[in-house]
């Protein structure tokens, strides 16, 4: 990580523990603060876009557990995988013949 995104990565982080808007104006001053000199204004800018609206310490806090949304497909999912779990063998069979039937049309991808 080059010199330019750890100081925006701090300065981002500083003003998400004190429960400031994040803004590239803001990256910034802090980042001049703290006497970095080698960061272009369009990582803060980047930065400053890529957390608008998002809460930085969820986003911490949950880095390993994969999001939101995929646990509540999951969970929702779970009720109806019960009747469909008959069918997934059926799905299965269906996509091998076709893929067989891919290589029966006499040529390949590398001929």
């Amino acid at each position: 990580m080059s010199t330019a995104e750890l100081a925006t990565s701090y300065a981002a982080l500083i003003l998400a523990d004190d429960g400031v808007d994040i803004t590239a104006d803001k990256l910034q001053s802090l980042i001049k603060a703290a006497k970095v000199e080698e960061v272009e204004p369009i990582w803060t800018t980047l930065f400053a876009k890529a957390l608008e609206g998002k809460d930085v310490k969820d986003l911490l806090l949950n880095v390993g557990s994969g999001g939101g949304a995929a646990a509540a497909a999951t969970s929702g999912g779970a009720a109806a995988a019960g009747g469909a779990a008959e069918d997934a063998p059926a799905a299965e069979e269906k996509e091998e013949e076709k893929e067989e039937s891919d290589e029966d049309m006499g040529f390949g991808l590398f001929d």
